[in-house]
C-alpha cells in the first residue's frame, strides 16, 4: 500500500501508464527511480534492483557509462538541436550516416533517422507503400509479418505486431496479413520435425502470396529473434526459406533489428548471427545504448536506389520528423556503436554467453519451466503448469506477473511475456553479477511455483 503524497502515490495520481499490470500498481504501488549505477537502478527509498531487462532491452551499457555521458554533454554544449529538412543536417548526422552504412551488411545504402523503432518500422512502410505508387503499382500495399511479432506502437507499426491487444484499437489497419509464429515448441505438430516445421512455415507463406497475390504485397518484416513475442528464435534454416520465397516473387524482406542490432545475439546485427542478408534493417534502442531516442532505417543498394529515384521524381521524400537526425543523438550513437563494437562490449557478449546458456538450462530443469530458448544475451524461461504436455497455467494465476513481482522483492528487474519471464541483462554485467541474478530469479521462481503448483 502507498502512503498520500508518497512518490509512489503521486505517480499513481498524475500518470498514464502504458504496457503496465494495473492490479499490481494498485497492490504494490510504482517503483519510482531516482539514478543508476552500471547495470543497477536505485529507486527513491535507496533499494538497488540489478536490471536483467536492460531498461527495455537497450540500456546494455549500463545507466552510468562516462564515455556516453562525456559525449552528449559535448554534442549538448557543441549543437544543442537541429533537423534534417530542407538540405540541411548536422555533421554528426552524416558522419553517423556513413557509420551505419559501413557497419551494415550491405556495400552501400542509404540512412533514414526516425525517434524510435517504431517510427522506424512505420517511415519503412511508407516508403514501400511509396515505391509501390511510385513504380505504377499502387495496388502492392499489404504487410506480411507474424503471429506474435512486435514492430510497435503506431497505428502501422501496431498493425504489424501480431498481439491480440491491439484488437482494443481496432487494430490491424486492413492488409496487415501476420504467419504462423516461427516457435517450433509451441507451433510444431505431433511428430513434426524442425526441419518440416520450417518447410511448412515457407508453404505458409507460398501459400499466402498465391492467395493474395504478389502484386499486392509490399514487403515481409521480420526480428531475427522475436523479442517481445518472449523471445523466440528463428528455427534452423528458417530465414533461408522464406528469403527464397520471397525473392521469387519480388517481396523486400526487412529484418527489424530494433532488439537484436548492435550486439545482443552475440554478432552485429542478428541477420549475421542466422547467416541472411535483408533488404533493409531497421534499427533502434542499442543504437545509442539507450541514452538518446533514435531509430533508424537503413536501406540497402536496391531499395536505396529505388526510393532515391522515387523521390527525385516528384523533387522530394515527403515525410520526416522535427528531431529526425538530431545532432546530439547521432553524437551519442556514434560513441555507443564505438564501445560496443571497439571498447569490448560485444566481446563480452560472447564471453558471457555461455555462462548465460549454463544458468538458464540449471533454472530450465525445474518441474514447471516448460522451455528455455534465447541468442546471445537474451533468454526466456516459460512457465508451464506440466512440462510433458506443455500446458500453460491457467491465465488468472498471472503466474509471470507474479514471478515478477518477487524477483523485485529480491532486488532483480525482469520481465513477464506471456507466460514467460525474459532476461536480457546489459553487456558490462560480471560473472558475479549474474550469478546473482540467476540465484534471485531461481528464489522468485521456487517461492511461486509452490504457491500454484
Amino acid at each position: 500500500m502507498t502512503t498520500p503524497q508518497s512518490w509512489e502515490a503521486r505517480a499513481e495520481a498524475a500518470t498514464l501508464y502504458g504496457f503496465t499490470d494495473l492490479p499490481t500498481i494498485h497492490a504494490r504501488g510504482t517503483v519510482v527511480l531516482t539514478h543508476g549505477e552500471g547495470p543497477y537502478v536505485v529507486d527513491v527509498h535507496g533499494r538497488r534492483y540489478l536490471d536483467a531487462n536492460s531498461g527495455l532491452w537497450n540500456m546494455v551499457a549500463g545507466f552510468d557509462h562516462p564515455g556516453l555521458t562525456a559525449a552528449a554533454q559535448e554534442a549538448y554544449a557543441r549543437f544543442p538541436g537541429y533537423h534534417a529538412f530542407f538540405g540541411r543536417m548536422s555533421d554528426q548526422t552524416v558522419m553517423l550516416s556513413e557509420k551505419l552504412v559501413e557497419v551494415s551488411p550491405f556495400d552501400r545504402g542509404r540512412v533514414f533517422y526516425t525517434n524510435s523503432g517504431s517510427e522506424a518500422n512505420d517511415t519503412m512502410v511508407k516508403m514501400l507503400w511509396f515505391l509501390a505508387g511510385a513504380e505504377g503499382k499502387p495496388q502492392r500495399r499489404k504487410i506480411l509479418t507474424r503471429k506474435n511479432a512486435y514492430h510497435g506502437v503506431t497505428a502501422v507499426s501496431a498493425s504489424m505486431t501480431g498481439k491480440p491487444y491491439n484488437e482494443v484499437f481496432g487494430l490491424p489497419l486492413p492488409g496487415f496479413l501476420h504467419l504462423t509464429c516461427p516457435h517450433y515448441w509451441r507451433e510444431g505438430k505431433p511428430g513434426e520435425s524442425e526441419a518440416e516445421f520450417v518447410a511448412r512455415l515457407a508453404a505458409e507463406l507460398e501459400e499466402v502470396i498465391a492467395r493474395e497475390g504478389a502484386d499486392t504485397i509490399a514487403g515481409f518484416f521480420a526480428e531475427p529473434v522475436m523479442g517481445a513475442g518472449g523471445v523466440i528464435p528463428a528455427p534452423e534454416g528458417y530465414f533461408q526459406a522464406v528469403q527464397k520465397v520471397l525473392k521469387a516473387h519480388g517481396i523486400p524482406l526487412v529484418s527489424d533489428e530494433v532488439i537484436c542490432g548492435f550486439g545482443r545475439t552475440g554478432a552485429v546485427w542478428g541477420c549475421e548471427s542466422y547467416d541472411f542478408v535483408p533488404d533493409a534493417i531497421i534499427s533502434s534502442k542499442c543504437l545509442t545504448a539507450g541514452f538518446f531516442p533514435m531509430g533508424a532505417v537503413i536501406l540497402g543498394p536496391e531499395l536505396a536506389d529505388r526510393v532515391q529515384a522515387a523521390s527525385e521524381a516528384i523533387e522530394e521524400f515527403p515525410h520526416g520528423f522535427t528531431a529526425s537526425g538530431h545532432p546530439v543523438g547521432c553524437a551519442i550513437a556514434l560513441k555507443a556503436i564505438d564501445v560496443i563494437l571497439n571498447e569490448g562490449l560485444i566481446d563480452r557478449v560472447r564471453e558471457l554467453t555461455p555462462m548465460f546458456e549454463a544458468g538458464m538450462a540449471r533454472i530450465g530443469e525445474k518441474a514447471n519451466i516448460g522451455e528455455v530458448r534465447g541468442r546471445g544475451l537474451m533468454g526466456a524461461l516459460e512457465a508451464v503448469a506440466d512440462k510433458a504436455s506443455k500446458t500453460p497455467f491457467d491465465g488468472s494465476l498471472s503466474v509471470s506477473e507474479r514471478i515478477a513481482n518477487a524477483c523485485t522483492d529480491e532486488g532483480l528487474i525482469c520481465r513477464p511475456l506471456g507466460q514467460s519471464i525474459v532476461l536480457c541483462p546489459p553487456f558490462i554485467v560480471t560473472e558475479g553479477q549474474m550469478a546473482e541474478m540467476f540465484e534471485k530469479l531461481e528464489g522468485a521462481l521456487d517461492k511461486v511455483f509452490a504457491e500454484v503448483a
